[in-house]
């Protein structure tokens, strides 16, 4: 599954619920992990993984443009965890 639709057909398919009532619990899911995210919670998938908000220090770069030395600054960003089972599925294949 490449595309939102894909999986909602997907899901649709596999729960017998309508092609609607999946968009709205996969928009609502999508809002919810947001949510947890933004107030620093980990959110716990289970059979797929974890995501967490991580701290990135700040670094030194530079400026692609003119070669400046400049401070890219610290900042939170999302983490994913891959659950055991994800991990034994992919590689199975």
């Amino acid at each position: 599954m490449r595309t939102k639709k894909e999986l909602i057909d997907t899901l649709a398919e596999r729960t017998s619920h309508t092609k609607d009532s999946v968009e709205t619990l996969i928009d609502a899911l999508g809002e919810a992990v947001q949510a947890a995210l933004a107030q620093g919670n980990e959110v716990v998938l289970p059979g797929v993984g974890k995501l967490t908000v991580k701290e990135r220090a700040a670094k030194a770069g530079r400026n692609p443009k003119t070669g400046e030395a400049i401070t890219i600054a610290a900042r939170k960003v999302p983490a994913f965890s891959a659950a055991k089972a994800l991990k034994d599925a992919v590689d199975a294949k």
